[in-house]
Parts: C-alpha cells; structure tokens; sequence
C-alpha cells in the first residue's frame, strides 16, 4: 500500500516538473489548455490509483479479517471446549452436591425422628421416675417400711458380692444378750461381726423438701445429729461383744450412696467420729468392698485348713507309704526265696530226678530185650 502512494507521488511530482517546463515555453492559451489535460490526466491517474488502493485495502482486510476470523474461531472453540469441560464438572460436582443435600436430608429427618423418639421416652422416663420418687418418698416416711428398704438394699448387695443366706450370714438373728441385729456375718475362728440397716431418714426428707434455705439448713442440722445419735447408739449396745465371739466393730448400712456422700460433705468429722467408736458406715459400694474383704478372710481361712487338712494327709500317706515299703520288701524277700526253691527244684532236683528215671527206663529197656529174642534160659528150666 505504500509503494503504490510512492508511486503516484513520483508521478504527480514528475507531472507538475513537465507543466512548469512546459509552462515556460507555451504561450498562455496552450497553458491553459494543457493544464486541463493535466487536470484531467491527474484526475483519471488519481482515480485509477485510489481505486487500485481500495482493491489492494479491500484485499488486504480481507485477508486480515479472514486470518483473524479463523484465529478467532478456534479461540472460540477452545473456549467452548473448556467452558463445556466446565460446565460438565460442575454439573457433576453440582450432581453429588445434590445427592449429598439429599443424603444429609434424609438423615437429619432420621435423627430428628429418632431424637424425637428419645424426647419422648426420656420424657416417659422422668414422668415414671417422678412417680416411683414420689411412692418411694412416700414409702420412705414409714419407720418400718424404710427398715425393709435398707434391708432389700443390704441383700442385693450380698447377693452380687456371692454371700449365701445360712452359709455366709444370717438375717435376724437374737443374740444371747437378747439384742437383734440385722445381718450376722460369719468369720474364720468362729467369730461373728454385726450390722445394722435402719437407719433415720425423717430430717433429711424434709431437707430436700423444704422451700427455704434457713429450713434446709435446720432439718440438714437435725439430720446429722440424728446419725450421731443413732450412731451413738449402736456402739453401746451389744452388737459389739468379743467376749461372745463378735469383732471389735459393727457395720452400719447406709442405702444410699448420695446420702452417704451427703453425710461426708457436711460433716468430714462424722465418719472418723463412727470409726473411734467402733461404727464403721457403708454405702453399698463401701458395704461390697468390706464383704469382699470378709470372703477373702473366709476363703483364706479355709484354705489354711485345707492346707492343714493336706498336710496331716500327707504326713499320714507318708507312715502309710513306709508300711508298705516294709511289707514290700518282706514280700520280695520271700518272693526271692521262693524263686531260689523254684529254680533249685526246676534244676538240681530236676537232673537228679531225671537221672534216676533215666536208670529206671534203662532197666526197663534191658528186661524187655530178651522177651523179644525168645524164652530166657531160666524159663526153659522151668519147662
């Protein structure tokens, strides 16, 4: 394209060097004619010039606007390719998004309904939990019928620590001072240790019943001095008795361990103040603990007796097991004795035996070979 403006240039300029020549030598007329010819030579030039740019543009654009057309579809069709690409992993990805919702839907709905399920039972639970409370409490404020509580209580735990009634302990059984505890149990060495279920619980219902502070705090202050009191009690009767085979302490059941929890946090001295005075306070699980200590004594003392029962046996099987020895070797004597006889009869006494049979057979054999020659001399004298 610029060549082609060179060109014209060139020939514009060479053009307008010729009319000023020639300008020079014509005279005006002919001037004017030739600068019309001139016109219209420049005029047809410039025509056919701008006419062979705009082609060569035209061509040129063209040409351009093709490459860039092109270039630009496959632009495109590498943007459609990755937008489609795209678009597929986010219509999978939008997919599991979506299964996933479902899924988390569904089991929200499955927790809620279970949730719901277990509202409602717990809601059940607690109405026949307050029920059972409020018989339990009403149960309780019976003097009798909370001295059967603490016994059932007391049971249960022998029977999970393995104690058998009349085999490990007894229930209600009146001592010989006429005193009658709850349980007794049995010891190695015939000793015997008491305890007592009943326990005062008045003062401490009315402590979690009252309403005002200043009343909880006087019925939880009656309440520990009714515990020493009872306590009190029980360490001057007589289910403490060595003489007549009992231990130096007694047990007292507590059947509660948030009762026995509630003594030790509003008065730590209460326990230690029990023990100098020969009470020793359980809770079930304290109470497991000290029956377990009583099997192992029992077990332990029955062991040593096995032992001792084994040993006297094996002292025993040792006098036995010398006897016989004894009467062993006197058989084996006699058994080496009878041998001996057996083999001097089966040898000595044999060849001799058999050499006389031998002289017998050898006598007989000589009597018989002249009956089979013939008649004997002395027979035919006879004759």
């Amino acid at each position: 394209m610029t060549a082609v403006y060179v060109l014209i240039g060139v020939g514009v300029g060479a053009a307008v060097v010729l009319v000023v020549l020639a300008l020079r030598r014509r005279p005006e007329a002919e001037l004017d004619k030739i600068v019309g010819q001139l016109r219209d030579a420049f005029g047809n030039l410039s025509q056919e010039a701008l006419r062979r740019s705009s082609e060569q543009f035209l061509q040129l654009a063209g040409t351009r606007l093709e490459q860039q057309t092109r270039s630009g579809e496959q632009s495109l069709e590498e943007k459609k390719k990755l937008i489609d690409t795209s678009l597929a992993q986010m219509t999978a990805r939008l997919t599991e998004v979506h299964a996933t919702v479902q899924r988390a839907d569904t089991e929200r709905k499955a927790s809620h309904e279970r949730l719901t399920d277990r509202l409602t039972e717990a809601a059940r639970a607690t109405e026949g939990l307050r029920d059972v409370t409020g018989q339990l409490r009403q149960a309780l404020s019976s003097t009798s019928r909370r001295g059967q509580w603490g016994q059932r209580m007391a049971e249960d735990v022998l029977r999970l620590a393995g104690f058998i009634e009349h085999v490990n302990y007894v229930k209600q059984e009146t001592l010989e001072s006429g005193g009658r505890p709850d349980f007794v149990f049995w010891l190695p060495h015939e000793l015997r240790v008491n305890m007592d279920v009943k326990f005062p619980l008045d003062n401490y219902l009315r402590h979690l019943e009252a309403t005002d502070e200043g009343q909880a705090a006087s019925f939880r202050d009656a309440f520990l001095r009714d515990v020493r009191g009872h306590v009190n009690a029980l360490s001057s009767r007589e289910y403490i008795d060595p003489a007549a085979g009992t231990v130096d302490y007694v047990l007292l059941f507590i059947p509660n361990e948030q009762l026995y929890a509630f003594i030790h946090e509003h008065d730590n001295t209460l326990l230690d103040d029990a023990i100098r005075k020969r009470v020793i306070l359980c809770s079930p699980l304290t109470l497991y603990a000290v029956l377990a200590v009583i099997r192992q004594a029992v077990d332990t003392f029955r062991l040593e007796r096995a032992s001792d029962e084994i040993l006297r046996l094996l002292v025993e099987f040792r006098k036995q097991w010398d006897k016989y020895v004894e009467a062993a070797d006197k058989v084996g004597k006699r058994l080496d004795d009878t041998v001996k006889a057996y083999e001097d009869m089966a040898t000595t006494r044999t060849r001799t035996l058999q050499r006389q049979i031998d002289k017998i057979d050898l006598l007989r054999e000589q009597r018989t070979l002249p009956d089979e020659a013939g008649a004997s001399p002395a027979d035919e004298n006879v004759g």
